[in-house]
């Protein structure tokens, strides 16, 4: 049978000085992700890749295979021995995967619980994975319902209220260092999502100019117009520094945009004047190394947990309830995962019934010579009538599936009793014309040449 897998590394099982390795941008993640799917275990995939994780959802045939494989592409990817990336992943099979994501897109297994830019970033992950061909029936329902449950979860709870981000808990912990930020000059790195947030949580305490640098001048123009800032070139960062209370900063750059050096002779022109950095970029923007240098604050997204631990705690209840809601949720696209193989269980099981009735009379043959014609002709309806009649019940029972929470346990274990995988086609790996009406729109995934004979 086919499963799903998820295969991953977050701010829980590993440090940023990690996570940035491991981290896939765009142009990375689609060379995975058409990697993924050209191997013979992988069906489907997706690969979602932020601050705090990166994690790659697969639709696999054997599980053991498929990790092996992805672990591989992971570890030559970031340029980890597989050993040492192996300790910091989990793995997570079948429900266990879908709950996963189902948490994740609805903010429940952030940094920052109730975070509202993740159902953005599953949403974008979801919408690469379509432009390169890598999902089908099951990877598309399991998104569509994890991005539906997430949306529930922010309308009916109050899990994202009291306005935490990633962004709101940078320029706290701006305060909390510096004190009184009023008259502050800061330049935000950066003029997406992140550094938008950042931007206008930094107006509401008051700063007195916010400078944004983005290599897209047209879009730093924009976001400065909007919080009353100056937008400054790219390359008159290294002068802004010298005028610069606090820095953070927020791009998708694969490189430092700050380097040691470079911030060394800053800081000499500084006169010793102190400089906060906040790095919340991963991989990261700003050199670790800068931290050495005297006068430099470097704060980065690991060092943001400990000002959400104090802030989140009255969102628990909420949490609770969102839990119990995606529980719901949840439990109806597992009654959707047991019905993809309810109709070719029950025919392989049927087959292999026939299969041994044939069987059995094939080799008693001759000892029925005697035997009319029609006596033959009963015998093997007889045969036939009991076959039929022992597996009518658990005919019954998987047709009569309902509300049924073990549905998919039953097809597993008469799977593996009556040894049908070797036998017969999952559902999962239909040709389009073999789908259900419900996923007949569902674009099938694109196949390497040279791959099972296609």
């Amino acid at each position: 049978m086919t499963e799903l897998l998820a295969l991953g590394i977050s701010y829980k099982t590993a440090p940023v000085e990690l996570r940035e390795r491991v981290a896939l941008l765009e142009g990375r993640a689609a060379g995975v992700l058409r990697e993924l799917v050209s191997t013979d275990e992988v069906h489907e995939a997706v690969v979602l890749s932020t601050c705090n994780r990166t994690e790659i959802y697969m639709v696999v045939g054997d599980g053991v295979e498929a990790e092996t494989a992805a672990l591989g592409i992971l570890a030559r990817e970031s340029d980890i021995r597989p050993t040492e990336l192996i300790s910091h992943l989990y793995s997570l099979r079948s429900m266990d995967a879908a709950k996963h994501l189902f948490r994740v897109t609805a903010g429940l297994d952030a940094m920052i619980v109730g975070e509202a830019e993740i159902q953005g970033q599953v949403k974008r992950a979801y919408e690469l994975a379509l432009v390169e061909n890598t999902t089908s029936a099951v990877m598309n329902r399991l998104f569509r319902e994890a991005l539906a449950a997430g949306k529930r979860v922010r309308t009916e709870t109050n899990v994202g209220s009291g306005s935490v981000s990633v962004s709101s808990v940078a320029v706290q912990l701006a305060q909390e260092t510096l004190g009184d930020l009023s008259g502050r000059r800061v330049i935000v790195i950066g003029a997406g999502e992140t550094g938008e947030l950042t931007a206008r949580e930094l107006t509401e305490r008051g700063v007195r100019s916010v400078f944004v640098a983005n290599r897209h001048y047209d879009r730093a123009i924009g976001l400065a117009q909007r919080f009353g800032g100056q937008a400054v070139r790219f390359d008159m960062l290294p002068a802004e520094l010298e005028k610069a209370d606090i820095v953070v900063s927020s791009t998708a750059s694969p490189h430092h945009i700050v380097e040691r050096e470079g911030l060394a002779a800053v800081m000499q022109a500084r006169g010793g004047r102190p400089l906060l950095l906040i790095d919340i970029a991963v991989p990261r923007d700003i050199d670790p190394g800068v931290a050495d240098l005297e006068g430099v604050f470097l704060k980065d997204i690991d060092d943001l947990q400990r000002v959400v631990e104090r802030r989140l705690s009255g969102r628990q209840a909420e949490a609770r309830r969102a839990e119990s809601l995606l529980d719901h949720e949840l439990e109806r696209f597992r009654r959707w995962l047991g019905t993809l193989d309810v109709v070719p269980t029950i025919a392989a099981l049927h087959e292999r019934a026939d299969a041994v009735v044939e069987q059995v009379l094939r080799e008693n043959d001759t000892r029925w010579e005697s035997l009319s014609a029609t006596d033959r002709e009963r015998l093997q309806l007889v045969a036939a009538t009991i076959a039929k009649r022992l597996l009518r019940e658990p005919t019954l029972r998987l047709k009569a599936r309902g509300d049924d929470r073990l549905t998919y346990a039953y097809i597993q274990a008469l799977r593996e009793l009556f040894g049908l995988d070797a036998e017969t086609q999952s559902a999962f790996e239909a040709k389009p014309e073999e789908r259900t009406p419900a996923d007949a729109n569902v674009t099938p995934i694109r196949r390497r040449r040279g791959r099972r004979g296609s």
